[in-house]
């Protein structure tokens, strides 16, 4: 809920300076337009509503931060949070008296607020105060613009549309500034005409020089409230950390010798980064991306505290089981806890969703498809490498193409040879059905290519492939960014078995009875064989078929 409420006075800020921008690059057209332009943008925030809805968000969103930074346990932040925080931090020291020298010199001292009172000050004063209102925006504008990439990056449409956010957030401050440098150029030229300035202050009511000195004392003490704020915030976080060591300690054991050791109250992600251990998380530890999560063991495991509905809509995003939960929202309670991160490090937004829901690992009963071309040592021996890529491409395309238009996944491509997983999110006899479908669509595919690539090739290219079908553990499986959903056990074993069987049989597919009892299809037409399979107590009924695409269509 606090993020909530950090967030939307962001969006509440961003909305006023986006008008204010806007405003201000109406410089481009003329003065006089900028000032008329003015008249909209004070009426919608100069009024009761619109000036509670602004200082009850600015005032929010500030201390919402320094709430933000009292809870984070480890300051080893990403580059991006650094600058964002930065960009942040300087927004007092440089804002402080341009807010001062507007809203407060006007509701202390009368003066009459416009485009023409600002620059014409800007004009009088030192070079260095004119750098600084020029830099005001520009900080402004970036220090949002990460924290909405951060709120926007994990959403369906963000990608979609980055290219028109893109645009608006690269036109809106350029115009901004062009508008307002033009306008100060304007004002700067209307003041070499004598008495312009002295008859503009007069009828802007500016303050005396003792208000104005009093105005920048104002200023300077807004600073400096700020700067204790900060380091206040800053000297009680050691502060908590005692008290809270005090309630007990969290040992978490994530393998390969890599422990730690922490007081109560931190996250398991705030744990990790304070002991130096890389973990993932895109949302910087929101609760949003679900990229951060573990799987949590240990014989203290009972004690954890249940997710919340906010983490809890996110593991329900992610299909995750009881004892996977999210690093950044789990506070375990004093114990020892068996830790497994479950995403690489180095995971990005894309990681963020998971496709499958099998993805934690599981049992399930599928169709597994190997595939292999039958002599391709000797067919690629005397061709120029590019002829081979261009070659293994071209097959891999064709087979690839008709294992999906079966309704498999493409698993991997070993060499010359394939994998394919059918029954993922089917029932078996669905996914049976499908494997069958997919070896004739191969078959047919490949008579395709060989016509297509008859005149660069010696004899046209041969294919055997393997079907079996049987309960299989399926999980995503591999290391950092060579991770993927596959499959492995007997039932993958036994497929790989029967694709190098084609060879013995001199025939284009040998099927499992198993697979072909569950598709619910008949077969006898075509040979049947037991065979002893290696590392596979009895033996195997099989189905030798000699052409795979003269197999029936699957409906």
């Amino acid at each position: 809920m606090i993020g909530r409420i950090r967030l939307w006075s962001g969006y509440v800020l961003f909305f006023y300076v986006v008008t204010h921008l806007l405003n201000h690059a109406l410089g481009l057209i003329s003065l006089r337009v900028l000032e008329t332009g003015r008249q909209w943008f004070v009426f919608l925030w100069n009024n009761p509503v619109g000036q509670t809805v602004l200082y009850g968000a600015l005032l929010t969103h500030f201390l919402l931060a320094l709430w933000s930074l009292y809870r984070r346990r480890a300051l080893r932040l990403s580059a991006w949070e650094w600058t964002q925080w930065g960009l942040g931090a300087s927004i007092v020291p440089l804002g402080a008296l341009h807010v001062v020298g507007t809203r407060l010199a006007h509701e202390l001292y009368g003066v009459e607020i416009g485009y023409s009172w600002v620059l014409a000050s800007l004009v009088v004063s030192p070079w260095i105060q004119t750098v600084i209102q020029f830099s005001l925006p520009l900080v402004v504008w970036l220090h949002a613009c990460i924290g909405l990439h951060f709120a926007w990056r994990l959403r369906p449409w963000y990608r979609t549309w980055l290219p028109v956010i893109y645009a608006v957030a690269l036109l809106v401050p350029v115009a901004s500034l062009a508008g307002a440098a033009i306008a100060l150029r304007d004002v700067a030229e209307l003041a070499k005409t004598p008495g312009f300035l002295d008859d503009l202050f007069r009828r802007v009511h500016v303050p005396s020089a003792a208000d104005i000195a009093t105005l920048y004392r104002i200023s300077d003490a807004l600073r400096v409230g700020a700067l204790v704020l900060l380091l206040a915030v800053l000297a009680a976080r050691p502060a908590r950390d005692f008290w809270e060591r005090r309630a007990g300690v969290v040992r978490l054991d994530y393998g390969e010798r890599r422990t730690t050791t922490q007081p109560t109250g931190l996250s398991m992600l705030e744990m990790s980064r304070l002991a130096g251990i890389p973990h993932a998380s895109v949302c910087g530890g929101r609760g949003r991306c679900s990229t951060c999560r573990v799987r949590i063991g240990g014989p203290d495991r009972a004690k954890l505290p249940p997710p919340s509905a906010d983490e809890q809509k996110v593991l329900q995003r992610v299909t995750a089981p009881a004892n996977v939960r999210l690093a950044c929202q789990l506070r375990p309670p004093p114990g020892r806890y068996q830790v497994a991160t479950l995403l690489p490090p180095t995971a990005g937004p894309v990681e963020a969703y998971r496709r499958q829901p099998q993805a934690h690992g599981g049992e399930r009963y599928v169709a597994i498809l190997f595939a292999d071309i039958r002599g391709f040592t000797s067919i690629s021996e005397g061709k120029l490498p590019y002829d081979v890529v261009f070659l293994l491409n071209r097959y891999f395309r064709a087979t690839g193409q008709a294992i999906e238009a079966a309704g498999g996944r493409l698993d991997k491509f070993i060499g010359d040879g394939v994998m394919a997983i059918f029954g993922l999110a089917d029932e078996p006899q669905t996914a049976c059905r499908q494997a069958l479908d997919a070896a004739r669509r191969m078959a047919a595919a490949l008579e395709d290519l060989n016509r297509t690539l008859a005149g660069d090739l010696d004899r046209p290219l041969r294919i055997g492939i393997g079907l079996h079908a049987g309960p299989t553990i399926v999980g995503e499986m591999g290391y950092q960014r060579a991770t993927q959903l596959t499959a492995i056990g007997d039932t993958v074993n036994t497929a790989s078995r029967l694709e190098s069987l084609t060879k013995d049989f001199a025939v284009e597919l040998v099927v499992s009875q198993e697979l072909v009892d569950q598709a619910g299809v008949d077969l006898s037409a075509h040979e049947r064989q037991e065979v002893e399979i290696r590392g596979r107590q009895g033996r195997l009924a099989v189905r030798a078929v000699k052409h795979a695409a003269e197999l029936t269509a699957m409906s």
